[in-house]
């Protein structure tokens, strides 16, 4: 007879190096229409009749409609992580399909969809490699190009670098204005016309609002809801890669899957903010294998105990990673302002 008292769980895997695991992680990549349009429907669902009750709201009490509105961030932040996957090709087997929802998405969030999905594209092929920042990352200098600055480039790199800035005024920043130019790849048409057909599309649907609410649903609907979300976005992108153990490299020693399992956490979330957050703290795993559907990501790590523990971070630890600022080449540590002068003053 079995051992009553043995474990059932899935049997812990053996060590394997980064890259054996994309063959593992390929048996998780088929996305379920049913689970897609599900999950597609429960999200746009909410944040719909979230809209509706919030407008209706307006005659009630202005407090009561930014609240709500607040709310229907979560799920705004939501359709955002759907327009990721449709932009990894990983919400439907359809392409096109894909693609196009993706770009309706991206009207909501703000985010030409096209130019995203290039620049996303970019920042998978290049995190943690010291020779090719500036796309899709957030900027991050090494304690050595940091020290060789003057005074004026360290005073506007440690602007940048303030949670001020960073979660405060750059989301805003970033999703209103930033997101009208497809800043970095303006050569190309494609990215263009991507930018030109959002934003007219946001003009019309913002015209719209106004014409049937006037000024009011834009400041007590609009603005709350995609605020906080975008703040919530940034965060979520922030500490999936910005934290004390992450991995950089130079280009020549550079190596992309040791850099996304080791470079991009495991950030646990409460089971809500997890669902809200569609599973991106399972970030190690999908920067290994960007073709899982997002709803498959918690399905890897009750599978395969390694990944499960690997690069963990809470909530509280994750806090600690915004006084983080640059990247030390030696202890192979991201270091706050301050350990970096103790360190090499």
């Amino acid at each position: 007879m079995p051992d009553p008292s043995a474990p059932t769980g899935p049997i812990p895997d053996t060590r394997r190096a980064p890259r054996d695991w994309v063959k593992v992680l390929a048996a998780y990549r088929a996305p379920s229409a049913t689970r897609s349009w599900f999950e597609l429907a429960v999200t746009v669902g909410p944040f719909v009749a979230f809209w509706i009750l919030a407008w209706w709201s307006l005659t009630v009490s202005y407090w009561l409609t930014f609240m709500i509105s607040s709310f229907n961030a979560a799920f705004l932040l939501r359709l955002f992580a759907i327009q990721h996957d449709c932009g990894h090709g990983a919400f439907f087997d359809n392409r096109n399909l894909s693609d196009w929802l993706g770009r309706v998405i991206g009207v909501l969030t703000l985010t030409p969809y096209d130019v995203w999905r290039r620049s996303h594209s970019i920042h998978h092929s290049s995190a943690g490699n010291l020779g090719r920042r500036g796309i899709g990352d957030i900027h991050t200098l090494t304690v050595a190009e940091y020290q060789a600055m003057g005074a004026f480039g360290r005073w506007k790199y440690r602007l940048y670098r303030h949670p001020v800035i960073l979660f405060g005024l750059g989301p805003g920043y970033l999703f209103f204005l930033q997101n009208r130019l497809p800043l970095g790849l303006m050569a190309k048409a494609r990215y263009w016309v991507s930018a030109m057909c959002t934003n007219a599309a946001i003009i019309a649907v913002l015209g719209l609002i106004v014409y049937f609410g006037g000024l009011m649903p834009i400041l007590l609907i609009f603005l709350p809801s995609t605020l906080l979300a975008a703040t919530a976005g940034v965060w979520l992108f922030y500490v999936q890669h910005q934290f004390e153990t992450t991995h950089w490299d130079a280009e020549e020693d550079w190596q992309l899957h040791d850099a996304a399992l080791k470079g991009s956490s495991h950030y646990v979330l409460p089971s809500a903010l997890q669902w809200v957050s569609a599973n991106i703290g399972i970030h190690h795993v999908h920067h290994l294998y960007s073709r899982i559907p997002f709803y498959r990501l918690p399905e890897v790590l009750r599978d395969h105990d390694e990944l499960a523990v690997g690069n963990r971070m809470t909530i509280r630890e994750s806090l600690v990673s915004a006084r983080l600022h640059l990247w030390d080449e030696e202890t192979k540590r991201l270091l706050s302002f301050a350990q970096a002068r103790a360190r090499y003053s």
